[in-house]
């Protein structure tokens, strides 16, 4: 079983992606330079966290038009399964791959902490290992988090069963949602399920004495759909 990493000039997931990855799929993924316009045969495609480009314009927006997004985009459309976290969720949603934008936190500051998210649909390929409605503990690192749609488009979502995760709220207040995203969605997939974004960091919790080890059920669960 083979994964590939994009990486673009910013990028600062792509090591800890990188050892999730090692670690439950038993081999190192291929690092793909944004440059580049080729991929070899692959089962999974990630995206990682960071900060590409410094965030210009808008998050994601520059990495949007690099050379290796269209090689990606026809891959989605062939079924290779993708995986945007963070700044690849926002990457995706650049490139239309995924609907919606993310926008900055409602606070208008960078948060940076543990968070408590639902599997909303365990029908996908990244959460056919879960059950609907389990409770998940991991990071979050962003300041342009604050998922985006009309209401079209989210009542398409909700509808077509594509929110994957949402942020859990405590007593109605603002507290579990860190940075605003409406319908507290923390992750998407496309249409057929194949193409997830996700805010929080599963790669970032793979070691239970870090903390709970749920990144690690992410990336196992992963590995027995694939």
């Amino acid at each position: 079983m083979k994964a590939a990493i994009v990486i673009f000039p910013g990028s600062n997931r792509d090591r800890d992606m990188a050892v999730a990855i090692r670690q439950s799929f038993g081999n190192y993924p291929i690092i793909i330079w944004h440059k580049e316009t080729e991929i070899p045969k692959v089962d999974l495609i990630v995206i990682p966290g960071g900060f590409s480009y410094g965030d210009h314009l808008r998050s994601g927006a520059i990495s949007a038009l690099s050379p290796v997004m269209r090689t990606v985009e026809m891959q989605a459309r062939k079924g290779v399964p993708v995986l945007g976290v963070c700044n690849g969720f926002q990457i995706l949603t650049e490139t239309g791959i995924l609907p919606g934008i993310l926008m900055r936190n409602i606070e208008l500051k960078f948060v940076c902490k543990t968070i408590r998210l639902k599997v909303e649909n365990s029908s996908g390929i990244f959460t056919a290992g879960y059950t609907s409605g389990q409770i998940l503990s991991l990071p979050v690192a962003h300041n342009d988090g604050s998922y985006f749609a009309d209401n079209d488009t989210l009542n398409r979502l909700e509808d077509r069963d594509q929110v994957a995760f949402r942020y859990i709220r405590t007593e109605g207040v603002l507290f579990g949602n860190p940075n605003g995203s409406m319908r507290d969605i923390a992750g998407i997939y496309n249409d057929n399920k194949t193409v997830l974004g996700l805010m929080p960091h599963p790669e970032n919790a793979i070691y239970p004495f870090n903390g709970k080890a749920d990144g690690q059920i992410f990336f196992d669960n992963l590995v027995s759909s694939l």
